[in-house]
């Protein structure tokens, strides 16, 4: 029974998915966010691994300082294109407490694979006292979070202003943003153009730095995507071929009767 609701509820997700989306959301108190292009939209679409290890890129050296992602191991890494080495690589650069040995005490280890990406700070308050009062959130789940999904996340990335329209004051403290709900958000803003380097060669634009991020925010948020896509189309076309094979059987069965 449970491989059949998945079934049906890949079938409905894939039917909604081909009816395409609704539009641009907008937030409370913000502008519409721009729609973008997103190879992972549509009933067939796919995460496109280049831009999502560009987009941990990003994330690494401009994001992992304020925000974590509690929900996601090192080793998810390996499932857009990482290998085991560089896996084991990226966690051995972070040190985690664990424990207790046998002696009963806590010790430091360099982190495993199989460890969840460790966050910038130790606890909330903690968070807090370092960013003015401000909680930064985590950013496993951000795009599902936030209505809009990827193109809200990418017009707040993109809508820093650095002056704010004519009549509209900035608290101090505060940064004036198109997108953002009310438009004063405290993160200052977090991209510069080439503010990080690509292995690949690609232009670190601040508009390709928020594709790449949103685009790598967006698989942490939904990593079952591809899965559930693929499972949809193979339940549609099943279904399609029980329609067809119905017709047949109740043109045999009623051709008679008449």
């Amino acid at each position: 029974m449970k491989m059949i609701r998945t079934a049906i509820a890949a079938g409905a997700t894939a039917a909604l998915l081909a009816l395409g989306s609704a539009g641009p959301a907008v937030a409370a108190g913000g502008a519409a966010a721009p729609e973008q292009h997103w190879s992972f939209s549509g009933l067939f679409g796919t995460f496109d691994r280049a831009a999502l290890r560009r987009g941990f890129t990003v994330y690494k050296n401009v994001c992992a300082g304020c925000h974590g992602l509690r929900l996601v191991a090192y080793r998810n890494l390996m499932e857009i294109g990482f290998s085991e080495n560089e896996v084991k690589a990226i966690a051995a650069e972070y040190e985690f407490t664990d424990g207790p040995n046998d002696d009963g005490e806590m010790f430091e280890r360099a982190g495993l694979p199989s460890d969840k990406f460790k966050s910038p700070f130790a606890n909330e308050n903690a968070a807090r006292a370092s960013n003015g009062g401000a909680y930064p959130p985590d950013l496993s789940l951000i795009v599902k979070a936030r209505l809009g999904g990827a193109d809200y996340l990418y017009g707040v990335l993109t809508g820093y202003k650095e002056e704010p329209p004519p009549g509209v004051t900035v608290p101090d403290g505060m940064h004036y943003n198109e997108y953002f709900p009310g438009h004063n958000i405290a993160m200052p803003p977090p991209l510069a153009d080439e503010g990080v380097e690509y292995a690949d060669g690609t232009k670190a634009t601040i508009q390709q730095q928020a594709q790449d991020v949103t685009t790598f925010l967006a698989w942490t948020s939904e990593p079952e995507l591809e899965t559930r896509k693929r499972m949809g189309v193979k339940v549609i076309l099943f279904l399609l071929l029980l329609t067809g094979l119905l017709y047949v059987v109740k043109r045999r069965i009623w051709s008679d009767v008449h």
